[in-house]
């Protein structure tokens, strides 16, 4: 996306009565949930074809048996979204949409294990340990990390090189010591510590949740061109709704139950984990999500109707009960 194009998303004049009303008329009619599944129907018939059971069979099936286990989608969905409101198509973001949902997996494998946060149950379905053992569900998530990174480079079409070398520098330092993993180290680290402070925690969940939501929204965008003006507008968007969604989580994990989530509830106060609730209390950990949802949707709204999928799924970000 050029400047030009840009520029004429942002125009200078207020618009009239008639304009507003067509929008807001848009907006009521746009279908969130029909979205949500027409894009989540693309991504996974996506996937299925990503990966295929071959020799050793049982590395395969264990990468699959996770990939393909469901799940909200949301990361890949993000990308999508994102490379078309910056004028590029589903099609040349899908191979990167794909990746970033397995390394998501990865980490989900990972984050399960006994020596992390030891979960049964993820998905509505047993851990990826506990049907193969903790072995082969290091090595699944090792195999799902490599090979995402080799599936942008190979199946990516129709898109200069030195955008997928970006994307690919983007993805891997929003996992690597620099994003997730550090989070995932500090988290571990004050388990159990009362003593830990907003700051910190947001921290955390800055890395450990919101950078792959953070690379997932960019990477889009880096795909179809997009100016540095919409880039910076698009990370303002990903940073708050990506805390949001933490905030969220932390709220779920102490209201919701473990039919409605897929895992294990209440693990986070039985850990001895500081979360926003335990700190701010329910209410106020709403109120702060839907400040930082309504920050997000204000950085995107300007960009006019391609934002509208965008401004959508950030309400639905505070909104969601899984």
């Amino acid at each position: 996306m050029d400047t030009q194009v840009f520029e004429q998303a942002l125009p200078n004049s207020q618009p009239d009565a008639g304009q507003i009303i067509e929008r807001q008329t848009k907006k009521a009619t746009f279908d969130l949930k029909a979205y949500l599944s027409q894009k989540r129907i693309e991504v996974e018939v996506a996937l299925d074809e990503s990966i295929t059971v071959v020799y050793p069979e049982k590395i395969y099936e264990a990468m699959r048996y996770s990939l393909l286990a469901g799940g909200k989608r949301l990361r890949p969905i993000l990308c999508l979204a994102s490379c078309e409101l910056s004028g590029g198509t589903a099609e040349i973001a899908m191979p990167t949409a794909c990746a970033l949902e397995m390394i998501h997996t990865m980490s989900l494998i990972h984050d399960d294990l006994p020596s992390m946060d030891n979960d049964d149950y993820r998905r509505g379905q047993l851990t990826n340990h506990k049907v193969y053992g903790e072995n082969i569900a290091i090595l699944a998530g090792d195999a799902l990390l490599a090979y995402a990174f080799e599936f942008i480079a190979l199946h990516t079409k129709r898109v200069p090189c030195e955008r997928v070398l970006q994307v690919i520098a983007k993805v891997g330092h929003a996992f690597a010591a620099t994003g997730v993993i550090a989070g995932q180290v500090l988290d571990l680290e004050f388990e159990g510590q009362p003593n830990i402070n907003v700051e910190t925690l947001q921290f955390i969940h800055a890395h450990k949740t919101g950078a792959l939501l953070e690379a997932s929204v960019l990477s889009g965008a880096i795909l179809a061109g997009a100016n540095k003006e919409l880039l910076q507008k698009l990370t303002n968007y990903a940073r708050n709704i990506g805390l949001a969604f933490q905030i969220i989580d932390d709220v779920l994990d102490v209201t919701g139950t473990s039919e409605e989530l897929g895992k294990t509830a209440g693990k986070d106060e039985k850990a001895q984990k500081v979360t926003y609730p335990s700190l701010w209390g329910i209410e106020e950990s709403k109120r702060q999500a839907q400040k930082l949802v309504d920050e997000a949707k204000a950085e995107v709204i300007p960009l006019g109707e391609k934002a509208t999928p965008l401004c959508a799924i950030a309400s639905y970000i505070t909104a969601r009960t899984n």
